[in-house]
């Protein structure tokens, strides 16, 4: 069988790729210097594992011998697993966002020899479809334009280059500007003009969970008590885990809805999307303590430990959204076929998943789909809300098993640092809130995983596979750590994954900070193989490198009093507000960080048992501008310094600015005296 260069890879988008007629090369030196002898433009394609489209355009056209003869011979073809290589996907995804005016995956995009983009789009079918032109013809003509109107090529390249390395748009020249409550009141009317009021969530479809908007919203009914706030976080929270794109059957979330009222999802389940719902489903049950959303915490958490988990502790990257080469063909049901399952159980079962006799979906499909909450459907149909908890419990599990027959979708096994390290931050939430010491194991041997695997000395490697860790860490990866291990030392008052944090934040001033603004490069000093170094400023999906840098700089600056990084977060807070208030659903982070600059940062010093001590009941309440440190190792943490415990008794301490209140012993006589 016919193998190109990607055999020797470990990303399994690539190794798909691996028996392509077509001559790919992996993003590295012998591709780009073969460009630059040959005097050849470059195909760059960049794709993942789970991509549905990706997987469409490969069986159309990449395994197409036609048409892998033209990319042969007039490009030079490169293949780039946008996972393992963000960095490169940001530039050329931001240069066809600007030519075409918009983006997705597959990304196919034309360079010049220097990697200067000049040409590029998503999807293209092997025929001309709904004003699509055919790949074929799409490769014909870049290589006559490329190889008759060079001169052109070469400026629109420039233009083009010059145009997505202006990063620094957002940032205003006011580092010193202040925060208020009023521009809270901005922030939260901006985001109310995008609430979907019926469906929740923000904006009309596909729709993503944003989990960013979300959390200002809980922060913003925390401290200004706005009623208006909270039933949007529930009314979206609600619907999320009632629509489509919460799989009810075997607990986790698929990456987006393709319509408003979350019914159909697009199947796919990446790592990232349920460490996120994981953290806003825990800040929802700190506010409201809604049962049901233990329950699907608890759910995804089965799913994680279930499906996507190895046997060092690091977790999965993501599910295709395909199984037999049928989207979402795994997750969904035939009416006939949930009658046979639950004969007994089946009109009730119909009704609470709105399953249809033609399928609510296409092609006769039933997407599980929920028009009501457990006490209204029990209410309904005149049950006891435990009696119907107990019926719908034995219904799961019967669907379960029948489910888990089926070929399931494919799996992303790669392990990637800053998905798991979302993921690790999760988890020390949920198991701050449940106590469950299965979740304390998962948490302590990941991230014994990630310190271990993927560091050599202070520098972070991205991806692990096959027992090796490789490619340099983006700021991405070294942000959301940082954040991670600042999260476990507050769950566990373990310095080392503290400190561990400060060793981290301070290579990143050495590799990646630009001290001329106070912000931080995406790539590394040392990545030398890409067209320039980006900064991220947006909270898309993921939250921004920056934002997330921002945040660790004031929590660590808190503990530590540590004046430097305090400030620095406060720089880059006031450079980018504008932005922050005016588009507030492109900058969620940022935006619940200007709750903490308004409201102030408040420490609480913790002596005494972890387990089932005050410090735990406490974590069962929403305070989300407050850091906790406690039981010292050592006098290295200035919020413990002159403080000490009672042999018999928890204490805690409340401190706001050093300034410390005498300490209790109850987390209920210091919400009473002081919170």
């Amino acid at each position: 069988m016919h193998t190109n260069r990607l055999i020797h890879e470990t990303s399994p988008y690539l190794l798909q790729h691996a028996h392509n007629p077509v001559d790919w090369y992996p993003w590295g030196e012998e591709a780009l210097n073969k460009a630059k002898q040959e005097d050849k433009p470059i195909l760059l394609s960049i794709g993942y594992s789970a991509c549905h489209w990706c997987h469409v355009m490969e069986r159309e056209s990449f395994e197409d011998p036609e048409v892998a003869a033209i990319m042969n011979e007039f490009f030079v073809n490169i293949k780039v697993d946008r996972e393992e290589r963000p960095d490169i996907d940001q530039i050329y995804m931001e240069a066809v966002q600007a030519i075409t005016g918009n983006g997705g995956w597959p990304l196919n995009c034309f360079l010049t020899p220097d990697l200067k983009p000049f040409y590029g789009g998503t999807y293209f079918p092997p025929q001309p479809y709904y004003n699509r032109p055919s790949w074929k013809s799409v490769l014909a003509r870049v290589a006559k334009v490329f190889r008759e109107r060079r001169k052109e090529i070469e400026e629109q390249a420039e233009q083009i280059f010059r145009h997505i390395s202006q990063d620094t748009q957002f940032l205003q020249n006011e580092p010193h500007q202040n925060f208020n409550e009023a521009d809270l009141d901005t922030i939260f009317f901006a985001l109310q003009k995008r609430f979907d009021t019926q469906h929740g969530g923000f904006g009309n479809a596909p729709k993503f969970p944003s989990v960013q908007s979300i959390k200002f919203l809980l922060r913003y009914y925390h401290f200004k008590k706005s009623k208006a706030a909270i039933n949007h976080a529930v009314l979206s929270l609600d619907k999320m885990m009632m629509g489509g794109i919460y799989d009810a059957i075997g607990g986790g979330f698929s990456r987006y809805s393709t319509d408003n009222q979350w019914h159909v999802p697009h199947f796919e389940k990446m790592l990232y999307d349920n460490a996120l719902l994981l953290k806003a489903y825990c800040e929802g049950y700190q506010c409201t303590h809604k049962p049901e959303y233990l329950q699907v915490i608890t759910e995804t958490m089965n799913y994680i430990q279930r499906e996507m988990t190895n046997t060092e502790g690091g977790f999965y990257a993501a599910q295709d959204a395909d199984s037999e080469g049928i989207e979402g063909k795994y997750f969904v049901w035939q009416y006939d076929e949930v009658k046979s399952l639950l004969p007994n159980e089946f009109e009730l079962i119909t009704d609470y998943f709105y399953l249809l006799p033609e399928g609510n979906w296409e092609h006769g499909n039933n997407v599980l789909f929920r028009r009501y909450s457990d006490e209204q459907f029990a209410e309904k149909h005149a049950l006891e809300h435990q009696e119907w908890q107990e019926i719908l419990k034995k219904a799961k599990q019967t669907l379960f098993e029948h489910r888990e027959k089926r070929v399931k979708p494919g799996l992303d096994d790669k392990i990637l640092l800053n998905w798991n390290a979302l993921m690790l931050s999760a988890i020390s939430r949920v198991y701050r809130l449940t106590l469950n010491p299965d979740y304390y194991n998962m948490m302590i041997k990941n991230a014994e995983f990630l310190c271990t695997r993927y560091c050599k000395g202070n520098t972070l490697y991205r991806t692990f596979k096959n027992g090796e860790a490789k490619i340099l860490a983006t700021l991405e990866d070294y942000s959301y750590l940082i954040e991670a291990l600042i999260d476990v030392y507050e769950t566990t008052f373990k310095e080392f994954y503290l400190f561990k944090a400060v060793d981290l934040l301070e290579h990143t001033f050495t590799h990646f900070f630009d001290p001329s603004n106070n912000t931080f490069y995406y790539t590394s000093s040392d990545q030398t193989d890409i067209l320039f170094r980006q900064k991220e400023f947006y909270d898309n999906a993921t939250p921004s490198a920056n934002s997330t840098m921002a945040h660790n700089l004031l929590r660590l600056g808190t503990l530590l009093n540590e004046p430097k990084y305090k400030n620095i977060s406060r720089s880059m807070l006031a450079q980018i507000k504008n932005a922050v208030m005016q588009y507030p659903t492109a900058f969620g982070k940022w935006a619940t960080l200007m709750t903490n600059m308004v409201y102030g940062m408040h420490e609480i010093a913790y002596f005494g048992k972890m387990y089932n001590g005050e410090i735990n009941i406490l974590w069962k309440d929403y305070h989300p501008n407050i850091i906790c440190a406690g039981n010292p190792e050592s006098d290295r943490i200035a919020l413990l310094h002159h403080k000490k415990g009672f042999e018999d008794k928890d204490t805690l301490y409340y401190c706001t600015n050093y300034a410390c209140y005498p300490p209790l012993h109850t987390y209920q006589e210091l919400k009473k005296t002081y919170m």
